[in-house]
């Protein structure tokens, strides 16, 4: 999700892509490099994740996101005839896709920068909850809510999101989660399932409220699909609710135990040849990002959030969509010493 939202956040004035000389895009590596230093800066260790081959069950959502683009390259098309300056801005956002180039060169600047990262055999989400969990990582850090559904035993949210915008992190414990609903794990993932996820269509007309009340009183999808009224909650055919539960409860992750995460010493000239030399960044500044990002691995001492952002005080409620409507309601833990945050990039911190 980092170089996504860099993709489409880190641009010029006019609202385009920083590109070399050649056209070739240069803003995910921006938003890399100097969003890892600032995090490293704040005793923030990172190590990222990124998505491997998607699960077949989320085909139908890769479909629907094709769709979306090419709608929004048509519209984009029209903007462009007509000259509509703030049309074009929204609709050349709508049609970024990360691509396995994009991938690649965020993994070769990583690696000279020293930072750590985890290639997943399928969902980042799913392996950064696998990390916290086995306390590789002090949490996975996501704008995907999913992670959570993955048991990720702490949710970090806006991490990566800039200065500008303003947002608190938000802090999300599950057990907290699943003590203010008084819910099992498994009835937690049938609520998430319920409310819609990527792997299966929802029923249509049941919101956050609705489902959270189904759940609790017929503690699974089997029961609430055999005691809802099919005319009024219609369940969708073939619906493979199951199948994505298991997904959630098992995903296919790579063993944390066998991952070793090492930070070292960035290669400086490394990072100026690749950046400066054949990318075009400005070298004085790519220098002085390189000193922090050397300064600070040695002496960081894993500072608090509240030194990076201000986070959310404790809160927790009923989750819901983001992916599910609503998605903001959902808890907040004061912040803690993090060890390191798993990023989905996806690259996941630690």
């Amino acid at each position: 999700m980092s170089i996504y939202q860099f993709l489409i956040a880190v641009r010029q004035q006019d609202g385009q892509q920083l590109t070399t000389e050649s056209g070739e895009t240069t803003s995910h590596l921006m938003g890399i490099f100097y969003r890892t230093i600032r995090m490293v800066e704040n005793g923030i260790k990172p190590c990222y994740v990124f998505d491997g081959k998607p699960p077949k069950l989320k085909s139908g959502e890769l479909a629907k996101r094709l769709e979306r683009r090419k709608e929004a390259s048509k519209s984009l098309e029209d903007a462009q005839e007509l000259g509509e300056t703030v049309d074009i801005d929204k609709f050349s956002r709508r049609t970024v896709k990360v691509t396995p180039e994009h991938n690649d060169e965020c993994k070769k600047l990583l690696s000279l920068m020293g930072i750590p990262y985890v290639e997943a055999p399928c969902e980042a989400e799913a392996q950064c909850a696998a990390l916290a969990r086995e306390n590789k990582v002090y949490a996975a850090a996501s704008e995907d809510m999913d992670t959570l559904t993955f048991s990720a035993p702490v949710l970090l949210r806006h991490l990566t999101f800039s200065e500008a915008r303003k947002l608190p992190i938000d802090e999300i414990h599950l057990n907290k989660v699943l003590d203010g609903l008084n819910f099992t794990m498994e009835q937690f993932v049938d609520l998430c399932i319920l409310l819609g996820c990527d792997y299966c269509d929802s029923i249509k007309g049941i919101g956050p409220q609705r489902a959270v009340e189904l759940i609790d009183k017929h503690k699974s999808l089997e029961e609430i699909i055999r005691t809802l009224d099919p005319k009024k909650y219609p369940i969708p055919d073939d619906w493979m609710y199951n199948e994505a539960r298991q997904l959630f409860l098992n995903p296919e992750v790579l063993d944390p135990k066998d991952i070793d995460i090492k930070w070292k010493d960035p290669d400086v000239e490394g990072i100026v040849e690749y950046l400066v030399h054949e990318k075009g960044f400005s070298e004085d500044r790519v220098r002085k990002g390189v000193d922090k990002l050397a300064k600070n691995l040695k002496t960081a001492t894993q500072g608090r959030l509240d030194s990076f952002f201000t986070t959310l005080p404790s809160n927790p409620k009923a989750p819901s969509k983001s992916k599910r409507k609503n998605e903001d309601e959902k808890s907040n833990s004061k912040s803690k010493k993090p060890k390191s945050m798993s990023k989905r990039g996806r690259p996941k911190k630690q």
